[in-house]
């Protein structure tokens, strides 16, 4: 029997860890998968998934920047999806595609369990309003917290985003220039894509900081180098890369493909060990 196959969209997505994550799940679970990748544009990138499922493709992950093109190409969605407006899970189906967004799922773990950080109550900046921020942001107010500004450098999407969330009570957006003037917060999340353009340079205002501020990064390896200095000299209890993240996120993937949710801590400490050498984002 051939392998099941599965792969990666993105653009680019060379840099991308998942298939070796996901070869880790499969030999763990003792499951023949076959998993590439495929680097398609924008405007390739509705073909090159026509080809994927020609081919037998049964499921695939979509970083960026193809996560919202793949909510608008899936034939049915989950409600995590449709609450994000953005998808980075495929999973074939007698419909077509369906799709699902596990990033939320993943942040939210490695943060509590990985990192034992208790969300609730707290106040949180989200940065930047795509996909990728699209996928973490209802999870985040799913985990208790009390407030999540959103600020992202072209205020029609942080705008478009809290319509989508639906709290306004809780998701609020506000222009980059004003960071300056939004006091404190206990989060602050990084979903834009700023350090992989030039991973020195990352400013925010101190006046963000408090005494318990951790700082996440979606990012991992270079892509994140900028925001976690800024981060570590602005004082920040806690620096998290997205790392965990990415293995979280990719686990729930697994188990919506293969009905079983596999171990990460052996894949993350792995990974972890490399971590100077690891460039990009998924």
């Amino acid at each position: 029997m051939s392998p099941s196959r599965f792969a990666v969209f993105g653009h680019p997505v060379a840099q991308s860890l998942s298939p070796r994550i996901h070869a880790a799940f499969g030999r763990q679970a003792g499951i023949a998968l076959e998993y590439g990748l495929v680097d398609a544009a924008p405007e390739a990138f509705t073909a090159a998934l026509a080809r994927f499922a020609l081919e037998g493709g049964q499921g695939a992950n979509v970083t960026l920047p193809l996560k919202e093109a793949a909510f608008a190409l899936a034939a049915t969605r989950s409600e995590r999806a449709t609450r994000a407006g953005a998808v980075n899970t495929l999973v074939r189906s007698g419909e077509g595609w369906h799709g699902d967004n596990t990033d939320g799922a993943g942040l939210v773990r490695d943060l509590t369990d990985r990192h034992s950080l208790d969300l609730r109550g707290r106040r949180v900046l989200l940065l930047g309003a795509g996909g990728a921020a699209r996928g973490v942001a209802p999870a985040l107010l799913d985990a208790g917290v009390r407030e999540m500004v959103i600020v992202n450098r072209s205020p029609g999407r942080a705008d478009a985003l809290v319509d989508t969330l639906g709290e306004p009570e809780r998701a609020t957006s506000r222009y980059w220039e004003d960071l300056r003037d939004l006091g404190d917060f206990e989060l602050i999340v990084n979903a834009t894509a700023a350090g992989r353009q030039d991973s020195g340079a990352f400013t925010l205002p101190l006046s963000l900081v408090d005494s318990m501020t951790a700082a996440v990064d979606l990012n991992y390896g270079d892509a994140a180098i900028g925001f976690l200095a800024w981060a570590r000299a602005a004082g920040c209890r806690d620096v998290v890369d997205g790392l965990g993240m990415l293995v979280e996120q990719a686990a729930e993937a697994f188990a919506l493909w293969h009905g079983r949710r596999p171990e990460t801590a052996a894949v993350y400490a792995e990974l972890r060990q490399r971590a100077p050498a690891l460039v990009g984002a998924d």
